[in-house]
């Protein structure tokens, strides 16, 4: 049975749909079966993995809202060993239009009751906020895994984080976790990255990935091709780095 991981953090430009592009990229280069569920309404996840946001015959709105079916929005083998659930701007929509709905939070638990069994890891990319599509992101996941860019202000959208996990596993998924804290857009040029790393590892009793992503140009562009890092340039710092990180989680969940 797969473990579902929501990669999330309450503070944008962290680096979450990076993580999940380049992670799920990795995860399926080790031969694991993915699936990745864009849970942004911005798409940033989907058209990273190469697909037109604008051209979709069906997203998750469609399943979430609609009660439609996952097979019917579910495109697979985007890349050997990788499926998708994408999503595009129509998701923004979703957090009005589930107000009226009953068990609102547990719609994607349900998505995935069945969807869990086909997969090793199943990656959902939240989007940088708390609303109902977070709040239905950990409802159905059993860890959090928390990109932090190596800035000033890491400690401070971590503490938020931490506040609704705790909500979200006192009143609807108790048996959700810290999957672990991994580091990105580390500049070794500057001693502001060695620092918050310092100050993070000193303050917060939760699980460190020993990797640390790099700021790189080669993963920063990748995006724009529609394909992961590993791809685009397999022997950069970046695709290494992920590599890395992949392996550290295959290895925390043997």
């Amino acid at each position: 049975m797969g473990k579902i991981i929501a990669v999330a953090n309450q503070k944008g430009g962290v680096g979450k749909s990076t993580t999940t592009i380049n992670l799920a990229a990795c995860l399926a280069e080790a031969e694991k079966e993915i699936l990745v569920i864009d849970m942004d309404p911005q798409g940033n996840t989907t058209s990273g993995l190469g697909l037109d946001k604008d051209g979709l015959e069906g997203t998750l709105y469609d399943v979430l809202v609609d009660s439609g079916s996952a097979d019917e929005v579910l495109i697979s083998n985007i890349y050997a060993h990788m499926d998708i659930i994408p999503s595009n701007a129509e998701l923004s929509g979703a957090e009005i239009e589930l107000v009226s709905y009953d068990n609102r939070e547990f719609l994607l638990r349900e998505l995935l009751k069945d969807l869990k069994q086909k997969y090793d890891f199943i990656l959902l990319d939240c989007p940088p906020s708390l609303n109902i599509l977070t709040i239905n992101a950990m409802t159905a996941a059993d860890s959090v895994l928390v990109p932090i860019q190596c800035e000033y202000y890491a400690l401070e959208g971590l503490s938020q984080l931490q506040y609704t996990i705790n909500l979200v596993k006192e009143r609807l998924n108790p048996d959700i976790s810290i999957e672990g804290i991994v580091f990105t857009m580390f500049d070794s040029r500057t001693n502001l990255s060695s620092q918050v790393i310092d100050n993070v590892r000193a303050n917060l009793n939760q699980h460190i990935f020993e990797t640390v992503i790099p700021r790189n140009v080669r993963l920063a562009e990748a995006p724009s091709y529609g394909i992961p890092v590993t791809i685009y340039d397999s022997k950069s710092p970046g695709a290494e780095s992920y590599r890395k990180l992949a392996a550290e989680i295959i290895e925390r969940n043997v």
